[in-house]
């Protein structure tokens, strides 16, 4: 192969020529095979021994041989396609190492060249506790290897010389392992040598790059991608030069391998794909606001945030791997004209051929997608949510959902916008528990509906009047049962008590309903439940008169008794200089009494309600996430 690439290059020695010209039929060596990786990018230039390893795992454009006579003479070699003459192509020249100035400014990104691949790999392993501190092991192995005329690829020992592995070709490996074992009979017979073992069906990807070595970062960012994108590492070999890593993963698991380190150094510092589900008030704003600051986050921290899924109850759409993601200007035409049913599970596994890490956005109500957050969870599927029925079920399943998250390989659940929308509550509580705080109790006005309702009613007109005026309004649910009811509080409630740390269940909070017991049947229409909600108005009018001529008035609160571990959703009066007394609007207000902050509670008030503030509270959790998987947490300018 390349016998006339070899004669140019002979010829290019003699003449002494100023650069050898290799025309092809594509238009230089890219950074990673274009079938697998559609990002792929042409490399400007590459290193006489950058380009060697790359020709070795698999670049069929150039061969190692082609470039031995022009070494040696520092001749620089341009790949050059015959049917685009115009591009510039790859120039290899004489190496180059960066200096110690350039090595402390330099991206890790600037260390790597490109990314290769080797398929049909079987991978040789030889273990033993006899083998620990006895000269010749290896030696033995690879004589063996040799006089079987097996080409031994790529060698791993570890330091306790507990074992050795070694790469060969899938072809050969029952003949490697039967090599093996006639070489090693006598310490297999007695039990010096525990095994000799093959595992097939394995691929090695090759990371190149001449001044890794000298350049910080390389391999944690080259394993942190393997890490995210769920992608098991079987073996690592790398020489003290440094200018490539190889690494064995599994053959089902090459591509991914490929794209997931690709990306993470051609193409952002961190790519995020991201599956929608429920683009309704809060999920379309979701999408509006990743339209609006996608650029800005891949320019600044270079974090890309690629929508590749968005699914209603009946239909979704994913793009293929190989495409671009969703263009969210026109995401509803392509729902609409290239969506298919619904299936949820083919969702997250269509996702996940994407080979980056993976975060599904739930930002339904419903509880079909939160029954299946454990499974994602444990396919290391990352998850964030305003969505209150996972966390708010039963313990079993709550307890579940956090060893799912062990299990994941390293996969977060986010859910600050379970309460309060976008205010930062569950955040400040961890933030204090964490550096030590003992929370004492916590109160808080947790709907914005019910906020908006009794900063309205004071007994002056009816409770029924308020209520019909808040629906009218746009401020309850269209069945204003769901928020009178208070199971939307009591869910709120559950969710903070367990963040303490309380083993608490739904059905264990008392809650205050303000739905008269007659009509909260099924069988009541909103339309009569309205209509008869008047009759019902005397107690609360008079309670609310009563506290308004005390200077108080009446607020729908959640209780969680830190020390006691209790819970309840009540109806209170608070004095007028209260500051739940003084709320105003629909707006959320958290009172956190701790042993810090005990004389004066640590207060969060603001909109704890509407599409815009809960869908940024779901972007700040992506963002969160993002910098949990590795993004810089300062703008790089």
């Amino acid at each position: 192969r390349n016998g006339s690439d070899y004669s140019a290059a002979c010829f290019a020695r003699l003449l002494r020529a100023n650069v050898c010209e290799i025309w092809t039929d594509v238009d230089g060596v890219y950074s990673a095979d274009p079938r697998q990786v559609p990002d792929s990018i042409v490399i400007d230039s590459l290193g006489y021994k950058e380009a060697s390893e790359l020709a070795y795992f698999g670049a069929k454009v150039l061969h190692p041989d082609s470039m031995v006579p022009l070494v040696e003479n520092r001749i620089p070699m341009r790949i050059r396609n015959s049917f685009n003459p115009s591009a510039q192509g790859t120039l290899v020249r004489s190496d180059r190492k960066v200096s110690s100035d350039e090595v402390k400014v330099l991206d890790p990104a600037v260390g790597v060249k490109g990314f290769s691949t080797m398929q049909n790999i079987a991978l040789i392993n030889v273990e033993g506790a006899g083998m620990i501190g006895v000269p010749g092991i290896a030696g033995r192995m690879f004589t063996a290897l040799h006089d079987a005329n097996i080409s031994c690829i790529l060698i791993a020992q570890a330091s306790s010389e507990y074992s050795i592995c070694a790469a060969v070709p899938g072809d050969d490996a029952q003949k490697a392992k039967a090599a093996i074992e006639r070489t090693f009979r006598f310490e297999l017979y007695e039990k010096l040598v525990a095994a000799v073992t093959v595992q097939k069906d394995v691929s090695i990807l090759a990371v190149v790059g001449e001044n890794m070595a000298r350049i910080p970062g390389v391999c944690a960012r080259v394993f942190d991608s393997l890490l995210n994108s769920g992608v098991n590492v079987m073996a690592v070999a790398q020489g003290s030069s440094e200018s490539n890593i190889s690494i064995v993963v599994q053959a089902d698991q090459e591509t991914r391998a490929l794209r997931a380190v690709h990306a993470a150094f051609y193409m952002s510092r961190l790519t995020l794909a991201v599956g929608l589900i429920g683009p309704g008030l809060v999920g379309s704003a979701l999408l509006s606001q990743l339209q609006s600051q996608r650029e800005q986050l891949f320019k600044e921290f270079g974090v890309d945030l690629q929508v590749r899924g968005i699914t209603t109850s009946k239909k979704m759409v994913v793009v293929k791997p190989t495409d671009d993601p969703l263009d969210l200007s026109s995401w509803k035409t392509t729902l609409e004209n290239e969506g298919v049913p619904c299936n949820l599970d083919s969702f997250a596994s269509s996702l996940k051929q994407a080979a980056v890490p993976v975060v599904i956005c739930d930002c339904t109500a419903s509880p079909v997608p939160s029954d299946m957050y454990e499974g994602w969870l444990t396919q290391g599927i990352h998850l964030v949510t305003p969505n209150k029925k996972a966390n708010s079920g039963s313990m079993e399943q709550y307890h579940a959902l956090r060893q799912a998250m062990k299990r994941g390989n390293r996969s977060h659940f986010f859910y600050e916008a379970n309460v309060g929308a976008g205010l930062p509550i569950i955040s400040t509580i961890r933030d204090l528990m964490r550096t030590g705080d003992r929370f004492l109790e916590i109160q808080g006005i947790f709907s914005g509906t019910l906020s908006y309702i009794f900063n309205e009613f004071d007994g002056s007109v009816p409770f029924s009047d308020i209520v019909k005026g808040a629906k009218e309004s746009g401020f309850t649910e269209p069945d204003p049962r769901d928020d009178l009811s208070g199971m939307d509080v009591a869910r709120k409630v559950v969710i903070l008590a367990r963040e303490l740390g309380i083993e608490v269940e739904l059905d264990d909070v008392p809650v205050k309903s303000l739905v008269p017991e007659a009509l909260a049947g099924s069988d009541v229409s909103i339309d009569e439940f309205m209509q008869r909600l008047p009759e019902y108005d005397a107690e609360l009018g008079d309670m609310a008169s009563k506290a308004a001529a005390n200077g108080e008035k009446l607020r729908y609160v959640g209780v969680i008794n830190a020390e006691e571990s209790k819970c309840a959703v009540e109806l209170r009066q608070y004095p007028s200089t209260h500051s739940f007394g003084s709320l105003k609007g629909s707006d959320n207000i958290v009172l956190l009494r701790t042993a810090r902050y005990d004389a004066q509670p640590l207060t969060v008030r603001g909109p704890g309600a509407g599409a815009d503030v809960t869908a940024a509270g779901v972007f700040a959790d992506v963002l969160r996430l993002a910098a949990h998987l590795g993004a810089p947490s300062a703008a790089e300018l």
